[in-house]
């Protein structure tokens, strides 16, 4: 019952981002315009990380109180291979992935709805802009990137959660400025597979390879470095 409770917990955090995230665009126009700046300047961009660390630091809030719900598989992924999510057996994520992934169709189809019309050009989910191996290998590395600055900042990283939910922020909206040309980016399976099951390309191979096994093989490689680079210290037995 308890992994059944958790996996609902993901299913509906997860809902809640891929609606939440996808409107960063247009808040961003909005916000821009409402001040007199380009959106595509150096304000607009810190009016984009301004608002994904706010939402950042308010997903962080739910996750809490939703009892540790996760809106990103390969964030699991990585803390798992960092050894910091001993509780995230494969029986656990073999039930919590699948549901993450129903939540952020639901999210996707709910955005459709709620967003008016003349925005909704403004809502665009990952898609490939290159070749599928192209692709993998930037959706890999950006997730590998990206992960592991995640466990940087959360576990090494400054005591204040807002400069916490800042840096993190700021590494998101860089790694999808770097990424936009290849493959979105995603660097969250869930995400990826929620706007592909709208636009019906949720079966098809480019889409497993690029968005799920190489952002997991990512993840995997970022937790395994970051347990390189800051082994877990052992406490000293004590002597008699």
């Amino acid at each position: 019952m308890g992994l059944l409770r958790s996996a609902a917990g993901d299913a509906v955090l997860t809902c809640l981002w891929v609606a939440g995230v996808s409107t960063l665009g247009t808040l961003t126009y909005l916000s821009a315009t409402a001040l007199s700046v380009p959106p595509q300047s150096l304000a607009g961009l810190l009016i984009t990380t301004a608002l994904a660390a706010s939402l950042v630091l308010l997903f962080s809030v739910l996750g809490a109180l939703l009892g540790g719900a996760s809106f990103n598989p390969a964030t699991t992924v990585a803390f798992r291979a960092a050894g910091l999510r001993p509780d995230a057996s494969l029986l656990a994520m073999a039930v919590r992935f699948p549901a993450q992934a129903a939540g952020a169709v639901g999210g996707a189809n709910a955005i459709l709805l709620l967003m008016p019309a003349r925005y909704k050009h403004m809502l665009r989910g990952p898609s490939l802009k290159v070749d599928p191996h192209a692709g993998a290998a930037a959706e890999g590395a950006l997730t590998f990137t990206i992960s592991l600055a995640v466990l940087v900042i959360f576990v090494k990283g400054p005591r204040n959660l807002l400069v916490k939910v800042w840096l993190v922020a700021m590494t998101t909206v860089g790694m999808v400025m770097v990424g936009s040309s290849y493959t979105g980016p995603a660097m969250n399976p869930a995400n990826a597979y929620g706007w592909a099951f709208v636009n019906d390309r949720h079966n098809t191979w480019d889409q497993f390879y690029v968005y799920w096994i190489c952002p997991f093989v990512g993840a995997g490689l970022a937790g395994w470095a970051f347990k390189l680079l800051f082994p877990i210290q052992k406490p000293k037995a004590k002597k008699a």
